[in-house]
């Protein structure tokens, strides 16, 4: 998932199908006088339709393709034929994708599962022909009803990650070292703050051949809620994870406060994220010693927490312990 390939927010214009007309068609055969109506039904116009894909992890193929149009429906035939409908389109998007009303940022749906499928523009109805419109004093009705138009529609499409466990912490925290080395995702790492630029996805493994999902999110600072830093673009990947682990570096100045700034961030941007399971993790603990790690546990905050090191493996397995007993429960 590199930087270049990873779209997380898209905006496209979209156009549904206009339905058929019905047809105004009189029955005309040799031996058949006064045949009467029977004209048939339009067609409906096409839907536009987001369909979930898990193989999809991004709204890459969507960049590029911002005009989507669906197939309108045909007209009514003789014999009281309907014509055919629309083509519908489908929009392959992964789970975890928000449809948003493009005018007013009002939400329309979610789509959260593999082959899930939502109407996102509505084809316009066909016609009814004129068969449907005879009756005893009307016989011969020589009129149809056109078809409803199509729907043009500005809509915004933003993908939520899906993850179990989100990884919060400012930049330079680790998150990204600690990523690589429980499980196989292979995370850009430098030595400076916002190297990770978009969410990195990789699957933990744990015992008895079970596994769960972990993003490392681009790094928060403060202020992010109004838009500073990376954090307001990526601050919406965290609210699809089930439990946040907070990450703070052992040499920071004061592990408490950064913690409670991060915590600040989260309510600033949606108080609800506050609801979520919260674990703490020291990292970078190989850079102290024991006696400077017990005087560091009297002021933390009162959340499960462990000291780790990706760099030793320390605190490693217990953090995997701790993150599969918050996700059961």
């Amino acid at each position: 998932m590199s930087g270049s390939n990873f779209v997380d927010y898209v905006k496209i214009f979209c156009r549904s199908g206009k339905g058929g007309a019905g047809s105004r068609h009189l029955r005309r055969e040799k031996f058949v006088a006064k045949g009467g109506p029977d004209g048939g039904d339009g067609g409906r116009g096409g839907h536009i339709i987001l369909r979930g894909n898990r193989n999809t992890w991004t709204l890459l193929h969507l960049k590029y393709q911002r005009h989507v149009f669906a197939g309108h429906g045909e007209s009514g035939g003789k014999q009281t034929s309907t014509g055919a409908n629309g083509k519908d389109v489908y929009i392959e998007v992964p789970p975890g994708t928000v449809a948003k009303d493009g005018e007013t940022g009002e939400v329309l749906f979610e789509i959260t599962q593999d082959k899930e499928e939502r109407i996102l523009v509505q084809g316009g109805r066909g016609g009814l022909g004129n068969a449907h419109f005879k009756t005893a004093t009307n016989q011969t009705p020589r009129y149809a009803q056109p078809g409803e138009p199509g729907i043009e529609r500005t809509v915004i499409l933003e993908l939520k990650v899906l993850a179990d466990v989100g990884l919060v912490g400012f930049p330079n925290a680790g998150k990204s070292t600690l990523l690589s080395v429980v499980s196989a995702a292979k995370p850009e790492i430098a030595n400076y703050p916002f190297t990770t630029l978009v969410p990195n996805l990789g699957i933990v493994k744990y015992r008895d051949h079970r596994s769960f999902v972990m993003a490392d999110i681009p790094g928060i600072i403060e202020g992010a809620h109004e838009g500073k830093g990376l954090g307001l673009r990526f601050l919406r990947h965290i609210e699809r994870n089930s439990v946040l682990l907070f990450m703070v570096p052992a040499d920071s100045d004061d592990i408490h406060q950064e913690y409670k700034v991060l915590l600040n961030e989260l309510r600033q941007y949606n108080p609800e994220l506050l609801d979520k399971k919260r674990l703490l993790a020291i990292t970078k603990s190989d850079l102290i010693d024991d006696e400077l790690q017990a005087e560091i546990e009297e002021d933390l905050p009162e959340i499960p927490r462990v000291f780790v090191s990706s760099v030793t493996q320390k605190g490693l397995s217990e953090l995997k312990d701790m993150l599969w007993r918050e996700l059961e429960h």
